[in-house]
């Protein structure tokens, strides 16, 4: 993997978000990450449906690629948790046009990788505020989930601008980054600071 290929990429959280979220997402989509997850889970189906329309129009206005959280059609750019991974069938899968879960352990990974998925986002690796009190895996975790699929794997968890290379180091594809995207002062400087920082391997 060349660092050109490393995908910086950006999950959302209304609640943690330091503005309204719509427009913390025009700033972040115009400072061209890589993809845009819509997490957003804990909303009904239908406020989802709703919100993530919006999000779409933004995105799609920017050219990035976004992924809805289990999304109830069968189109489009999905993101799963295990469980609900779980419950999609083969043949359903064939109708994704690009598809990614979260996991958080090396048989969730390979078990994903069987289902058809296109890429794997491990986690947490590093401390925290969104999983407080709960240890990270760390640095050897990502590097057994990495060599264990043959698919992409993202990291989440903690990465900010000066460990981000630790992350590339350890043969990841890319970076999500949650809280830094939601409250940094400076969307498209914070990206900058990604990309130079993975850079730095």
């Amino acid at each position: 993997m060349t660092i050109s290929m490393f995908k910086i990429i950006c999950v959302t959280d209304r609640k943690s978000c330091k503005e309204d979220l719509l427009t913390r997402i025009e700033k972040i989509a115009s400072a061209k990450p890589d993809r845009i997850i819509f997490r957003e889970k804990d909303l009904s189906n239908r406020e989802y449906v709703k919100f993530a329309s919006k999000v779409l129009e933004i995105c799609n206005r920017y050219g990035i690629p976004c992924s809805r959280y289990f999304y109830p059609d069968l189109s489009g750019d999905t993101h799963f948790t295990m469980p609900m991974l779980r419950h999609i069938t083969l043949s359903e899968m064939k109708f994704r046009h690009f598809a990614g879960v979260s996991v958080h352990s090396v048989d969730e990974a390979v078990e994903a990788e069987k289902m058809g998925v296109d890429y794997v986002i491990a986690g947490h690796i590093f401390e925290t505020d969104c999983k407080k009190g709960l240890a990270p895996r760390g640095i050897d975790f990502l590097k057994q989930v990495c060599n264990s699929v043959e698919i992409p794997v993202y990291a989440i968890g903690g990465i900010d601008p000066e460990n981000i290379d630790r992350i590339a180091k350890a043969g990841a594809d890319g970076a999500c980054v949650m809280s830094g995207f939601m409250t940094c002062e400076d969307p498209a400087g914070f990206v900058k600071d990604l990309r130079r920082g993975a850079e730095k391997i």
